[in-house]
């Protein structure tokens, strides 16, 4: 019996949400009295893998299959309950991502697993398996009972903060079967965003909306954002416009944030864009509007201009660097 979690690659390196995620399964795998294992898939440096210990896997299981480096939600899951299977794993830990939202439904149906998306607390063991997760674009919480002999979570970005240490995780090579039949979806051509700090892994946000007036003044936001090692998002309406690209756009039907601090400049604040931010821990709303929707969500709120505000908050935080 063992504790299972999915660690996602990015060039090679654990994800940081990946690193929540061990950590998260480290933490459910003392309250069963077991060890963590962590599956990970891709060519990898070993090196890298056995730091998967420092956020408390015992243990990689490194799938290396060259044919396998390019994320395929049937192939990966079909992996993982192989890993799952091994190790007689009866909770599998996986981030809330794009890959994990691909492959928790299948993985599920491959392992008779009960299935809790979203989840952002660690389960509640005093009578029976439950566990808290986010509903309605978070603003509600449902309490789920898992009844399965396999329970798979599928945990949202800063559940829970990891906690380094100087441990090391044994690797071992991982070869599963997988069928040809997995491998009917092809992954012909992969656009990754590009930037200092890339938007679903920032811990902090700068993000802006049509109060910016045009795309000539983004300057203002990146500025800020520069200074807080930050990463810039927008509002639907700039990415429909084409002022900012569309893997900037948060909301409803872009990326779905979860930062330590989200930045909102000139955004009024529409339900479809707050789906995409409120799981953000803290919210700072800058608008000119006192009357701005977005300032009922805010922890703070900045009644002023975004032109004049945006350039103070930037000199204050150089001053602290």
């Amino acid at each position: 019996m063992s504790v299972l979690i999915f660690a996602e690659l990015d060039e090679g390196k654990l994800k940081k949400s990946s690193q929540e995620a061990i950590f998260y399964g480290s933490k459910v795998a003392g309250m069963l009295g077991t060890s963590a294992t962590a599956v990970v898939i891709g060519t990898a440096d070993q090196g890298e893998l056995a730091t998967a210990g420092r956020f408390g896997a015992a243990k990689v299981l490194h799938a290396a299959d060259a044919k396998l480096n390019e994320p395929n939600g049937m192939a990966y899951a079909s992996v993982v309950a192989a890993a799952a299977q091994q190790e007689g794993a009866n909770v599998v830990v996986l981030a809330k991502s794009s890959l994990g939202d691909a492959m928790a439904a299948r993985l599920a149906g491959k392992l008779k697993a009960g299935l809790a998306p979203n989840v952002i607390d660690l389960p509640d063991l005093s009578s029976g398996f439950r566990v808290k997760t986010s509903i309605y674009t978070g603003k509600a919480f449902a309490f789920n009972e898992l009844k399965a002999d396999v329970k798979i979570l599928a945990i949202k970005k800063n559940t829970l903060t990891p906690e380094e240490t100087d441990a090391s995780a044994t690797v071992e090579a991982f070869s599963p079967t997988v069928a040809d039949s997995d491998f009917v979806l092809k992954v012909t051509n992969t656009e990754k965003a590009t930037g200092d700090v890339l938007l679903p892994e920032a811990d902090l946000v700068v993000s802006a909306g049509r109060g910016l007036k045009g795309p000539e003044n983004w300057g203002i936001v990146e500025d800020l954002a520069k200074a807080l090692h930050a990463a810039t998002a927008c509002s639907k309406p700039v990415s429909d416009l084409d002022w900012r690209p569309h893997h900037e756009h948060v909301g409803q039907t872009g990326i779905k944030v979860s930062p330590n601090l989200y930045i909102a400049a000139g955004i009024s604040g529409a339900i479809q864009h707050l789906a995409g931010v409120n799981s953000s821990k803290v919210i700072v709303v800058i608008n000119k509007d006192p009357d701005a929707p977005f300032f009922k969500s805010a922890d703070y709120g900045i009644v002023g201009d975004v032109f004049d505000v945006l350039p103070r908050l930037t000199k204050a935080v150089q001053a602290l660097n």
